[in-house]
């Protein structure tokens, strides 16, 4: 009997524009959690008196115990994944305290609104999170998929993303060839011994005027969508070449 073989997948599903105002809101609250847990745990790694500490996740778990009455948006179970990220990633990088997250003025940190999988729930053609109900692009995407701890998350143009990590089951094929030689060059970005080439395209070129009649302008929000493009055609030509190589 075949074992069938699963692999997580993250959607990324852009938020209707009608939740970004509570989607900034929340992200201010969630900021507040986080650097109350980078100063707590930078107090207790570096104490005035007494032995050092390490909090961890349950340990920041207990000092922001009953927090969720002083927000408006996030709950319990938000700030819970807020101090599990922040353990995470200071343990990641072996620091006792990390960069605060800003939210106001030019240097703001992009939004983020972290979430347990229960939190997020279907409702008609809407998603439901935290009493608000957000609709998103792609939503056929979502049918018959179960989905993990997941976030929204803000890009610099400031557009809302869903971010849900959902179990795909992988599909086993033979490939025809066993094996593949790849020389990478300027003008072609990789070339295979089969003779298939990935043209060095101009993803930024041709709308190089644009951006600098934008910048010109001072359109900052229009030149960050037009870079935005550029990096989107790049990664969708790799991708294409990629995935055709790994199903030969």
């Amino acid at each position: 009997m075949a074992t069938k073989i699963q692999h997580i997948r993250t959607l990324r599903l852009k938020v209707k524009a009608e939740g970004y105002a509570w989607l900034n809101a929340a992200a201010i609250e969630v900021n507040q959690v986080w650097n109350f847990a980078n100063a707590s745990s930078y107090k207790a790694a570096r104490p005035f008196a007494g032995p050092p500490k390490w909090l961890s996740a349950f340990d920041l778990d207990k000092l922001t115990a009953g927090a969720s009455k002083c927000f408006e948006r996030i709950g319990s179970d938000t700030i819970q994944r807020v101090n599990a990220a922040y353990a995470t990633r200071r343990g990641q990088f072996k620091l006792s305290r990390l960069n605060w997250r800003v939210s106001k003025d030019a240097k703001r940190s992009l939004g983020w609104v972290p979430f347990k999988a229960v939190q997020l729930k279907r409702k008609g053609k809407s998603l439901r999170f935290s009493g608000k109900a957000f609709r998103v692009f792609e939503r056929e995407l979502l049918e018959g998929a179960t989905w993990k701890c997941g976030c929204f998350a803000q890009d610099s143009v400031g557009d809302w993303w869903l971010c849900l990590p959902v179990a795909v089951e992988a599909s086993q094929q033979v490939a025809p060839k066993q094996e593949v030689g790849i020389d990478l060059g300027v003008e072609h970005t990789a070339t295979t011994s089969d003779g298939d080439k990935l043209r060095s395209g101009r993803f930024y070129r041709n709308i190089e005027q644009k951006i600098a009649h934008a910048q010109r302008r001072a359109h900052k929000r229009q030149a960050k969508r037009l870079h935005r493009t550029a990096a989107r055609r790049r990664k969708e030509a790799l991708h294409r070449f990629s995935t055709k190589l790994v199903k030969q």
